[in-house]
């Protein structure tokens, strides 16, 4: 039991780094990745200082769809033709060059500090218009904007929302001048721009957790010398303790309706699963084994957790009623398995599986109990839904220090997410919110 603790903790050290942003490299992209083309926004304003801005949203558009793996984008240098609205199409310029869909666009002032972004996006070889918007804005909103007219075109072309104008909380550690350890848990968009630091602390940082209104934090600080849970405000960095019992305090998880969390205590004795009301501070007990019990993760309808527990010999997956009542297994492919959550759809769950000496990351059909690998490294971690489902985030270690890597669902499209400095550990993607959803 004390091993499997141990790995337990080890799986979910975590650390900090700088200001560097993460670059992303696809290393693996899907076959028939769709053909199109994202033209340079056109500058339909009188100074010509802000002509970039439409250079730079177009950029932004073309790498998020670049990067999702499912499309092929067409290099500028490569472009016949710079048009900037429908009037300006010669789809015969595009056909030319193999492209499926065209994306072209305009930005005009709009207020003071304001900008109008529009955008068309077209079927090439039917040579009519699919969508076009117009999008309201500031020089500081400019990234999101841009996110956002790529999970526009995602969606559009694909059938799936798009996760481009959401963010990625992680944990990194990096060596002082004096060498000590500096930790920190940070916030980035989700293409690894614009990294804030939520915390920082000499101590371990572990198990950040979004709240579902996308604008709270849940985690682990050690830096009272023992664990302790808090909840911070992303945007205002208020925070408040809420669970600092004698023992391990651990594995925060939020409840879809944003009011509870899910923990794994041992204020009585055993590593347990229970569940806090925010609110009233209420703690109701969920299991009472021998065993360790621990990494819960509630289902998208609230009526269940899963959780790990090495009660049945070895490391496995298991539910319970979230109000309480008998606790039944999930896995049994595999010797280990373990940090499970659930996809958005609550269909499948993704996990932590062992395969020979090496930890994957995996796939869980909960209708047939199908087990599917992902990854392919010594010591992959901590795998985390995109809000759509359609990417997997998790950390892993190459050449001996953490990174993030993302595979899809299916397995054809990965990538890695390098940062210069610093040990990268404990990615989770933010879910979708009434910003970040919000219809043009």
């Amino acid at each position: 039991m004390k091993r499997f603790l141990s790995l337990i903790l080890l799986l979910c050290w975590v650390a900090n780094a700088g200001a560097a942003s993460l670059t992303i490299e696809i290393t693996e992209g899907a076959e028939g990745a769709l053909p199109i083309a994202v033209v340079p926004f056109g500058w339909a304003g009188s100074s010509p200082g802000a002509v970039d801005v439409g250079s730079e949203i177009a950029e932004i558009v073309r790498s998020d769809l670049q990067r999702s793996g499912r499309f092929a984008a067409l290099p500028v240098k490569d472009m016949l033709a710079r048009p900037q609205s429908d009037a300006d199409v010669e789809f015969r310029d595009w056909k030319v060059l193999g492209m499926d869909n065209l994306v072209v666009g305009q930005v005009r002032p709009n207020g003071q500090g304001g900008y109008l972004v529009r955008f068309q996006l077209f079927d090439v070889f039917k040579g009519e218009q699919l969508i076009g918007y117009n999008f309201p804005t500031t020089s500081r909103d400019l990234r999101s904007t841009a996110h956002k007219i790529a999970d526009i075109i995602y969606e559009n072309l694909t059938g799936q929302p798009g996760a481009f104008d959401t963010r990625i909380a992680y944990v990194v550690s990096s060596s002082k001048a004096d060498g000590s350890q500096e930790v920190s848990l940070k916030v980035a968009d989700a293409d690894g721009f614009d990294p804030q630091t939520i915390v920082t602390s000499s101590e371990p940082l572990m198990s950040p957790a979004w709240a579902p209104d996308g604008r709270r934090l849940a985690y682990v600080s050690f830096e009272q010398k023992k664990a302790s849970i808090y909840i911070q405000e992303v945007f205002t960095g208020k925070r408040q303790t809420v669970a600092s019992f004698k023992g391990i305090n651990g594995a925060p998880a939020w409840a879809p309706d944003g009011r509870k969390l899910a923990l794994t205590l041992s204020r009585d004795g055993n590593p347990e699963i229970y569940v806090l009301n925010i609110n009233t501070n209420a703690l109701t007990r969920l299991t009472n084994h021998y065993a360790i019990d621990t990494e819960p993760a509630w289902s998208p309808d609230g009526r269940y957790i899963i959780f790990t527990s090495d009660r049945g010999g070895k490391p496995q997956i298991y539910r319970v009623p979230a109000f309480g009542g008998k606790v039944s297994r999930v896995t049994f492919e595999g010797s280990y398995n373990a940090r499970a959550s659930y996809a958005p759809d609550g269909e499948s769950l993704t996990l932590v599986t062992r395969q020979g000496g090496d930890f994957r990351v995996a796939v869980v059909n909960l209708a047939n109990n199908a087990l599917q690998v992902l990854s392919d490294g010594r010591l992959d971690e901590s795998p985390s839904f995109a809000p759509n489902g359609s990417m997997i985030i998790y950390a892993t270690k190459i050449n001996g220090k953490g990174e993030l890597a993302a595979v899809s669902v299916d397995g054809r499209i990965r990538q890695r997410l390098a940062l210069q400095d610093g040990d990268v550990r404990e990615p989770v993607w933010s879910p979708y919110t009434k910003t970040n959803r919000r219809n043009p």
